[in-house]
């Protein structure tokens, strides 16, 4: 079974909705930059932290599907992926009040990136040793 282009696929639909709010917000005359809104920084900033983790933890991802890792695990991955990007979404381009969804979005982001990074890890040690 593959697991990566599902959560690939989900992901870069979030993305999009991302792209589209800075879209929504450069329309308001700030072509460049963040024009000094807070508001627009904001929304510049959730996409791009989005920008900046994503890619990195399907691709960790993608190594641990082709290590035949469980699929159960993969399966928590991406959807603790899904979640915590929602919630940091929401939070940075949505909203200006939702803490909650910032500090536990950035949270669970880190945990993937840790689990999937010693997972890898120990694939690759795995393999050295069998060699």
């Amino acid at each position: 079974m593959v697991v990566t282009p599902l959560y690939a696929g989900l992901l870069t639909v979030l993305y999009l909705v991302l792209i589209f709010q800075v879209i929504r917000f450069r329309r308001q005359g700030i072509s460049l930059g963040d024009g000094g809104d807070p508001k627009m920084l904001r929304v510049i900033r959730g996409h791009a932290n989005f920008a900046e983790h994503i890619p990195l933890a399907l691709l960790l991802m993608l190594v641990m599907e082709l290590g035949k890792f469980s699929l159960y695990l993969l399966h928590a991955l991406g959807i603790a992926l899904i979640v915590s990007r929602v919630l940091h979404a929401y939070a940075l381009s949505f909203t200006q009040k939702f803490r909650f969804g910032r500090v536990w979005g950035a949270g669970i982001t880190i945990t993937v990136l840790a689990v999937e990074a010693v997972s890898c890890i120990y694939y690759w040690l795995k393999v050295q040793l069998i060699w």
